[in-house]
């Protein structure tokens, strides 16, 4: 049965590794256009700074909330949705044939687009021999099955292909169990009537109990994986949480950074860093999370999360999935939200991951806002552009910009806060002078009777420790 082709193909998808060599799939992609395209946002949750610069990045979150509440009326329309799923089978690996978009008020129960066009579709399919048949929508079960029916081609949703590109992605133990969750929790209610061998009564010793249908034999041993899988994520989390305590046992903030895919994360990664972290136009090359040092300006250290790249409507089963991955966000002392500058639609994809973090309940986080991309914006706009406390103009693959960033970071990051003070450190007291050009930020210095007098900036933790040479002005 085609169903069961479907289901084939979605197990063969949490593999470690994908054959080498397959023919590219030729896909059909099918977008739809309602009257009504809303958004639905998270609930928002209570935040609070303490630092003048923390405070004014709270504020700046408050608002990028409203403005992104805002955002959400602006709609994606059909043709952009619909070139988004275009980069989505791309980067899966496939060949795009052929595009049609299905304006309606609102869907069909049966098929989402009607017996009519359904018709047009496979003809359209047949006629650029297609062998993949995706809608931009979710899918119901009996939805899928019934235009399954109608049509030769495959069909799969959204949801299925965005599956399917983590799996080819994923590199990591972790990252492959997170994607292997989500795909279970996405097949089992779409096992009802994937064949008439679903619905045959089985027995036997050792195997079904009597009168136990295949259906019923099937859902039982993904319930069984489901737990096998969740129990090995829990595993993770309880590293992680380990990992985590003993990185928080110092005065070591954590800054995450987040974004819509493909937006520049991992460049900006590793301009920062030097880490080397694969950096790709394709959508989703980032799936495991990647933790680096970096230092600021005023010489604290800090660590450096690269996260998974969010996306418009993203599946919930993967939200819940990569939760393990996601808590680097809602643990990160500042987010660093990265946004394609150049993408003509910037701020409904900013509403989009404004809606994520509200779902993992970080919205009110101090956050800066960096507008990645710099170098691909016309001279003529970028004349226009201008920074300001808490949103930086950069361009991580040429460099640009980046020195600001850091010093945004250094200013508005509350852990371990940067104070400046001035000194005087007798030239006896190595211990504290080396202590001072290791982690300290020195604007002026001056010798005189026998002393160093220095005008520093440092983490509150070093001033500490040289207390006793701090001169009141």
């Amino acid at each position: 049965m085609r169903g069961t082709d479907s289901k084939r193909s979605l197990a063969r998808v949490g593999r470690k590794s994908v054959p080498p060599g397959p023919p590219r799939d030729r896909v059909f992609l099918v977008g739809i256009d309602y009257r009504q395209r809303a958004h639905t946002t998270g609930k928002p949750d209570a935040g609070g700074a303490i630092t003048s610069g923390a405070r004014a990045a709270r504020d700046h979150a408050q608002s990028v909330t409203a403005e992104a509440k805002q955002a959400r009326t602006l709609q994606f329309s059909a043709e952009e949705s619909l070139a988004e799923l275009h980069e989505l089978a791309t980067s899966a690996g496939a060949e795009v044939v052929g595009e049609l978009v299905q304006h309606r008020d609102k869907p069909d129960p049966a098929t989402l687009i009607g017996r009519g066009k359904l018709e047009e579709i496979a003809g359209a399919a047949a006629m650029s021999n297609a062998d993949l048949i995706i809608f931009d929508h979710d899918l119901s079960p009996s939805q899928q099955r019934n235009i399954e029916k109608e049509v030769k081609p495959r069909v799969i949703d959204r949801t299925q292909l965005i599956l399917d590109i983590f799996a080819r992605h994923a590199r990591t133990r972790e990252g492959q169990l997170q994607v292997e969750l989500a795909q279970l929790h996405y097949l089992l209610p779409r096992l009802t009537g994937r064949g008439v061998e679903m619905s045959q009564l089985g027995g036997g010793i050792g195997t079904r109990g009597p009168g136990e249908t295949q259906l019923e034999t099937d859902r039982r041993k993904i319930f069984r994986r489901i737990r096998h899988v969740e129990e090995q994520l829990e595993n993770v989390r309880r590293i992680r949480s380990q990992q985590r305590q003993r990185r928080e046992s110092a005065p070591v903030a954590t800054v995450a950074l987040v974004g819509y895919t493909n937006a520049g994360k991992s460049t900006l990664f590793n301009a920062l860093t030097q880490a080397g972290v694969l950096a790709s136009s394709r959508m989703f090359a980032t799936l495991d999370p990647t933790i680096r040092s970096v230092t600021l300006p005023s010489k604290r250290k800090v660590l450096l999360s690269d996260t998974v790249g969010f996306i418009r409507n993203l599946p919930h089963t993967l939200v819940s999935a990569f939760r393990a991955t996601l808590e680097e966000v809602q643990r990160a002392a500042l987010i660093l939200e990265v946004s394609d500058a150049t993408s003509p639609i910037r701020k409904e994809q900013d509403a989009e991951v404004e809606s994520v973090l509200q779902e993992l309940e970080s919205d009110k986080k101090p956050r800066l806002r960096v507008l990645n991309k710099l170098d691909l914006l016309p001279a003529s706009e970028r004349e226009h552009l201008r920074d300001d406390a808490l949103s930086v103009h950069v361009s991580a693959l040429r460099g640009l910009g980046l020195s600001t960033l850091l010093d945004r970071v250094d200013e508005v990051l509350q852990q371990d806060p940067i104070q400046r003070v001035h000194l005087r450190v007798p030239q006896s007291e190595g211990k504290a002078l080396a202590l001072l050009e290791g982690h300290a930020r020195i604007y002026a210095r001056r010798y005189h009777d026998g002393a160093v007098e220095m005008e520093v900036q440092a983490p509150e933790s070093v001033v500490r420790k040289i207390t006793k040479f701090v001169v009141q002005k």
